[in-house]
């Protein structure tokens, strides 16, 4: 990876499924098997009819699909090469359930996961999302853009929110607390 790292970023939508899935079967969690079954599903799922840990892979990656497919689903993958190595899960606020609701939510935009292939890592992939993510965000008409880093986020998988310093860099400014994690948010 010594020559220029030349990266595409591309929002989700319906004709990207197949590189969606083609990217969380085999690159996305290469390096951390043990969470491969999410899909990133995991911010979008019911976890008061069914706790996460009953859940299979097959039926995240079936449910991931009905909601890319009806529209439901938002982020943005990077590609390099024509390949997918990266994926930001933006979406507004009020279709993530992990979050507490809040009034005027439907102004927020919500940044809940970055997943990057291995090879990738370091390489600016997550800040590239982000900014894309961001600029979606004011696009399509929303105030604020908020993420969700882990304070005590230790080695790559466990940062998979986007660590504190990216969204600091990015002009995102400490909002509050909610469990484990720091609430960020930019105006937009």
């Amino acid at each position: 990876m010594s020559e220029q790292l030349s990266i595409d970023i591309y929002p989700l939508d319906p004709s990207l499924l197949d590189d969606y899935l083609r990217f969380f079967d085999g690159d996305a969690f290469a390096d951390n098997p043990e969470w491969a079954s999410c899909y990133c599903a995991y911010p979008h799922a019911e976890h008061h009819q069914r706790p996460w840990e009953e859940r299979t892979a097959a039926e995240n990656r079936a449910e991931v699909s009905r909601r890319i497919l009806a529209g439901k689903m938002r982020g943005y993958l990077a590609y390099a090469g024509g390949k997918p190595v990266g994926w930001c899960n933006a979406g507004p606020r009020r279709s993530v359930t992990t979050v507490p609701r809040e009034e005027g939510e439907g102004a927020v935009g919500a940044i809940t996961c970055f997943l990057i292939a291995k090879p990738y890592r370091g390489k600016g992939v997550a800040r590239l999302l982000l900014g894309a993510a961001c600029e979606g965000f004011r696009e399509q008409g929303f105030e604020f853009a908020e993420g969700y880093p882990r304070r005590d986020a230790s080695g790559e998988g466990a940062n998979h929110h986007g660590p504190l310093s990216l969204f600091l860099s990015e002009g995102f400014e400490p909002a509050g607390e909610q469990g484990g994690e720091t609430v960020v948010r930019k105006r937009l």
